[in-house]
């Protein structure tokens, strides 16, 4: 990733999180993948960069409630609306075992008019070194609010912005796999940093191991790609060249929601910093690891703090951007 200003975006929805802590009760949090991937950032970053939401939330006491956590650490929240007739989605967080199935309640959420105001849009985005957005960021909007987000998304680059998606596909978002296809290959043209899950492209596209998911991505003609799979090795194409990087075991796991947001989180912050690919992967799978030993899709944020500044003097002191 080339240097630039120090402004990164992530766009799409937060919700409500009911996070289960044990003997059927529940803690409630705010989540979502693209928010979780820039909280996460903005607590690694810290002064290194601003770290900003871009979404629409209601005018009620929850959601004014995420504003204040999210000013509180340190988020940008000037690119967030308010929606005077809804407010934000739930989810609930079923688990088995320390894998995760997820229940929402989201057709009221404001986010789904993110795309409806491209004046601020636009701003929320504009100046910025790294826009991040994902697939349900696409598969909340309708048609027309996505082609907006497309244009968007295209004048920001043309500007200097680089892109990060996330394809994150939830096929009961989408009307049909033909739909969600269609859709990633329309935004796959104005990416430049792409953070697939394995499982998911094998479901949408059938590929047949991570290694062909990257030379799908590469034949789109981005050339920064990392092949997330669970457990397993992370696949990888950055820097000009192919590596498989082995994911550590996490013995005292206890749930992984949120585990591919905060490693996009790891993986960005230290390439941003200008790190090697090697080191962005490894930070990006230590930040995976913190969450997954976390109820919820977030890690304890003094824990994240910590793990930037070790990653840089581990790469020989460099310094941020």
């Amino acid at each position: 990733m080339t240097a630039g200003a120090h402004k990164v975006v992530a766009i799409g929805e937060a919700m409500l999180e009911m996070a289960p802590v044990g003997q059927g009760l529940y803690r409630r949090g705010f989540a979502g993948d693209t928010f979780n991937t820039a909280w996460h950032m903005a607590q690694l970053l810290g002064r290194a960069a601003s770290v900003g939401f871009a979404t629409r939330v209601g005018q009620d006491s929850l959601s004014q409630g995420f504003l204040a956590e999210l000013r509180a650490d340190g988020l940008d929240v000037s690119g967030i609306g308010l929606d005077p007739l809804r407010s934000l989605g739930l989810y609930l967080i079923e688990l088995e075992g320390v894998e995760r199935r997820f229940h929402y309640w989201r057709s009221a959420s404001a986010a789904r008019a993110l795309a409806d105001d491209r004046a601020g849009l636009e701003a929320a985005v504009s100046g910025a070194a790294l826009i991040h957005f994902s697939g349900i960021t696409l598969a909340i909007l309708s048609p027309g609010a996505r082609q907006t987000l497309l244009s968007v998304l295209r004048a920001a680059r043309a500007g200097g912005a680089r892109i990060s998606f996330d394809p994150n596909i939830r096929p009961r978002l989408w009307a049909s796999p033909a739909e969600s296809r269609a859709a990633m290959r329309d935004f796959l043209t104005v990416t430049d940093i792409a953070l697939p899950s394995f499982d998911d492209e094998a479901a949408l596209w059938g590929d047949a191991t991570p290694a062909v998911t990257v030379e799908r991505y590469r034949n789109f003609g981005i050339a920064e790609i990392v092949v997330k799979d669970g457990a397993k090795p992370v696949h990888a194409f950055a820097d000009g060249a192919a590596q498989v990087l082995a994911t550590p075991e996490v013995p005292d796991a206890c749930d992984t929601s949120g585990a591919g947001d905060a490693f996009n989180a790891g993986y960005l912050a230290a390439r941003l910093l200008r790190l090697g690919a090697t080191l962005s992967l490894a930070t990006g799978q230590a930040l995976a690891a913190e969450v997954i030993r976390t109820y919820g899709a977030r890690a304890e944020k003094a824990r994240v703090a910590g793990l930037m500044p070790a990653r840089i003097a581990g790469e020989g002191g460099l310094a941020p951007l």
